[in-house]
């Protein structure tokens, strides 16, 4: 009797201590989806469609990463590489504008697509909620631990159990918390045997081992469309290196070609912008502005000579509403060169500012076009005669809510994709999905160069724009991490490739594509109870192929 009081005892003070707050901060489903991407968005409502429980987390307040973030032009190579519920989404928008599809939308469309998803599926999203840590035990993840962005001093923390876990987010934060290997900038050219990577300065022709990537399929945009002409002065005051050096230009030395660094390409904000005066917000000046910072894109407009605001922005203005989508172009242009070194494994805090800095820096970019007066006066015109569009980013001050994370990790999986891959001379036989577009880097520094003439110049160095290749098959292998490592992880954006590969398969609708494999394959995982890296590749392409929408599998789902 008295030991039976004991226990009864014991019972009651452990459910007293474990509160119902405490059990409902602890979620547990088959599959956790981490990063509301457009990718997340695919793979957490494939999962729901194959019949498991599902949980989406997204550390912002919006869906669809920069599908819905201002990416308006969407690169996809080939088509035909696109397929399944990414193709779906392209003829979904297509209908929003009584279209059969299209590829070129406003954001407010896509954000709308997007949530068709969501709601169809009927998906749980948890909202403003980042990775903050992750158990692991016998080379599986347990469970991972969320603390609000919001609020990032609330102690307020949810764990989520979860069978299997799809990290679906640019910056692939559950990598190194899970223990799995990951790259941060470029390999150098020989640890993959790649012509393409590692620090490229002037490809203007292509290597001298071109033989080794099929000449005969490529064709090359130049590389000075976003380069500076010769002798663009680096220095504050001209010709006097004492002065220091312009805003936006870095004084380290230039390695190697093809040397290694953990360097990476630059990002910016893909902006939705209008000449529609009913549509129009202006680009008002923003807080931070300073106008020295643009001093070195004063002296390229100054040697240019040109006042066509198309030689500073890739403006593109065949959105179906007439709103112009705005690009990186020229030498001092959207992206805010090397100024984003440390956010890939940044701490939240330190991403916050460099996300920050970025827009600034575009803000004030586009006011230093319409508004300074070392921008002559034609240029300033068609400047001011662009806004912010009023329909879009209604509750982001009219402006991207996505900066646009073009790389950040890369894991190191069970197959590493690269430049061999890209052009033909590899072909994997574990198909997930096809990648299409061409080897596409950004600068990645602006750096000072002799100028031939015993003085200094100023280059942009790490563009790299190869294309002309058809569509090209991305192993399963790519999205396991290695098996040693973990079991139970899918990882189908920051994929496992080298730099330069990455920049040919880092397009939304590849993404997506491999999302929807992931998911598949987590599935098949889930009912096969086998790590990730052992279900038949097989079964996911048959499924793909024969449900690529997965109606068939949401109906048997139902039954």
């Amino acid at each position: 009797m008295i030991i039976r009081s004991i226990v009864y005892f014991l019972l009651v003070t452990l459910l007293a201590c474990n509160t119902p707050e405490e059990r409902e901060n602890v979620r547990e489903v088959d599959i956790c989806v981490y990063g509301g991407t457009a990718a997340g968005v695919m793979a957490a409502y494939s999962a729901k469609k194959l019949g498991k429980t599902v949980l989406l987390i997204e550390p912002g307040k919006y869906l669809g990463g920069m599908t819905t973030g201002g990416l308006g032009w969407t690169d996809f190579g080939n088509k035909e590489a696109v397929t399944g519920l990414a193709l779906d989404f392209y003829k979904r928008v297509g209908k929003a504008y009584g279209k059969s599809e299209q590829w070129a939308f406003e954001p407010s469309v896509a954000s709308n697509t997007i949530q068709q998803y969501v709601d169809e599926a009927e998906l749980e999203v948890l909202f403003q909620k980042r990775l903050s840590g992750a158990a692991t035990k016998d080379k599986n993840i347990v469970e991972i631990s969320l603390m609000d962005s919001a609020d990032p001093t609330s102690h307020h923390e949810i764990k989520v159990k979860a069978k299997v876990f799809l990290d679906c987010s640019y910056e692939g934060d559950l990598l190194p918390k899970a223990g799995v290997s990951y790259a941060v900038g470029r390999e150098s050219s020989d640890v993959y045997k790649e012509s393409l990577n590692g620090v490229q300065l002037y490809p203007e022709e292509l290597p001298e081992d071109i033989d080794s990537i099929k000449v005969d399929y490529f064709s090359r945009i130049p590389v000075n469309r976003h380069q500076f002409p010769d002798g663009v002065d680096p220095y504050v005051e001209a010709g006097n290196p004492a002065s220091g050096l312009l805003w936006g230009i870095s004084d380290d030395t230039l390695a190697p070609i093809g040397a290694g660094d953990k360097k990476v390409q630059a990002y910016n904000f893909r902006l939705c912008l209008t000449q529609d005066t009913t549509n129009q917000v202006p680009i008002s000046k923003p807080e931070n502005y300073d106008p020295a910072m643009y001093t070195l894109l004063a002296r390229l407009i100054e040697k240019q000579k040109s006042t066509d605001i198309n030689d500073y922005l890739l403006a593109r203005w065949n959105m179906p509403k007439g709103d112009m989508d705005v690009n990186n172009k020229g030498g001092f242009s959207t992206d805010m060169i090397g100024m984003n070194y440390a956010y890939p494994e940044a701490d939240y805090e330190t991403r916050a500012e460099i996300w920050k800095a970025h827009e600034d820096y575009t803000k004030g970019l586009l006011y230093f076009l319409g508004h300074d007066e070392r921008v002559p006066e034609e240029l300033r015109k068609k400047m001011l005669s662009l806004g912010y569009c009023k329909d879009e980013f209604v509750d982001n001050d009219h402006f991207p809510h996505q900066l646009y994370v073009r790389e950040a990790r890369r894991m190191i999986g069970e197959y590493v994709m690269t430049q061999h891959n890209v052009v033909g001379d590899e072909v994997v036989e574990d198909k997930v999905g096809l990648a299409a577009y061409g080897m596409d880097s950004h600068h990645i520094q602006r750096i000072v160069v002799d100028d031939g003439k015993g003085g200094a110049q100023v280059k942009n160095e790490g563009d790299i724009q190869v294309h002309g290749f058809p569509p090209y098959p991305v192993a399963y292998r790519a999205i396991t991490p290695k098996r040693e490592e973990c079991e139970n992880l899918l990882v189908p954006v920051c994929l496992s490739a080298s730099h330069i590969a990455y920049g040919s398969i880092r397009m939304e609708p590849v993404f997506m594509v491999l999302a929807q494999s992931a998911a598949v394959a987590a599935s098949l995982a889930i009912d096969q109870d086998v790590p990730v890296q052992r279900v038949n590749v097989a079964d996911i392409q048959q499924k793909l192929k024969e449900d690529p929408l997965l109606e068939q599998s949401a109906e048997l789902a139902h039954n």
